[in-house]
C-alpha cells in the first residue's frame, strides 16, 4: 500500500511539471525596432546558483537569438531574469464509510489524509526599452521543480521553460 502511494505521487507531481505562462506588454512599443540586447547586472549576480545561472542565460541567448536579436553593449533592450520559488504543500482527503441495507449509515467512516510537498519555481523574463528604462515587455513561467533532477533533466527543463515563456514575443501587432 505505501508502495502504491509514493508512486501515486511521484505521478502527480510528474503530471503537474507542465509549465504555464503568461506575458504581457505595452502596446505603444514597436517591438520590430529592437535588434540588439544585453542582460542587466542583476542577471550576473542572480542568486539561483552558478550551475542554474549557466544554463538560465544561454537558453534566454538561444531563444533570443532565434527572435532575430543580438547581444551588444550598446543595446535596445535590456534583459532581466528573475526566479522566485515557493514551498506547497497539497492536501488529499479520502473519506471512506459503511455501507448497509438502507443506505449509508452513521458510525463507521474513516478519513485519509495525504500531503505533497513540493517545490514550485516561477521564472520571469523582462525585456526593458534601454533608451527610456520602461518595462515593455515581461514573460511568466510557473511549474513544479525537480529538485533531485539529473544535470542534464535540469537543462532540459531550463531549455523548454524558457523557450515556452518567449513564446510570445514579439507580442502580435
Amino acid at each position: 500500500m505505501k508502495k502504491l502511494l509514493v508512486l501515486f505521487l511521484a505521478v502527480g507531481v510528474a503530471s503537474c511539471s507542465s509549465i504555464q505562462t503568461a506575458y504581457d506588454f505595452s502596446k505603444e512599443v514597436d517591438f520590430t525596432k529592437f535588434k540588439t540586447y544585453q542582460f542587466t547586472q542583476d542577471d550576473l549576480e542572480a542568486s539561483v546558483g552558478q550551475l542554474n545561472r549557466n544554463r538560465i542565460i544561454p537558453a534566454v541567448e538561444n531563444e533570443l537569438a532565434a527572435k532575430g536579436l543580438s547581444k551588444s553593449d550598446n543595446p535596445d533592450l535590456l534583459v532581466n531574469v528573475h526566479i522566485k520559488s515557493q514551498q506547497k504543500v497539497d492536501a488529499t482527503a479520502t473519506t471512506t464509510g459503511g455501507y448497509g441495507r438502507w443506505g449509508w449509515y452513521g458510525g463507521y467512516s474513516t478519513t485519509q489524509v495525504s500531503y505533497n510537498e513540493y517545490t514550485e519555481g516561477t521564472m520571469f523574463i523582462s525585456l526593458i526599452e534601454a533608451a527610456s528604462q520602461n518595462l515593455v515587455w515581461q514573460g511568466t513561467g510557473t511549474k513544479t521543480l525537480n529538485e533531485s533532477a539529473s544535470p542534464s533533466k535540469r537543462e532540459e527543463s531550463i531549455n523548454y521553460s524558457v523557450k515556452q515563456i518567449l513564446s510570445n514575443y514579439p507580442p502580435p501587432k
